[in-house]
């Protein structure tokens, strides 16, 4: 959840692995896509920092680990 209530979305599996970015607004339910992320990635961690950004890190890539970050 980010700090303005919305909540970010990122990346994950439907049976491939994706790369996707999407914003989740309570107060309207509704979505909005967002820029993509660089590396497609599922099992990642993400962490909303003091400044409101988000880092994503880690995370797989079908079998192979990641050890790449992602700033939002």
């Amino acid at each position: 959840m980010l700090t303005n209530g919305n909540v970010l979305v990122t990346a994950g599996y439907d049976g491939r692995i994706l790369n996707d970015a999407h914003l989740y607004d309570p107060s309207t339910e509704t979505w909005t896509m967002t820029d993509s992320m660089n590396h497609a990635r599922f099992y990642h961690v993400a962490s909303v920092l003091k400044n409101g950004k988000v880092l994503v890190t880690g995370g797989l890539y079908y079998t192979v680990a990641l050890n790449s970050t992602e700033l939002y």
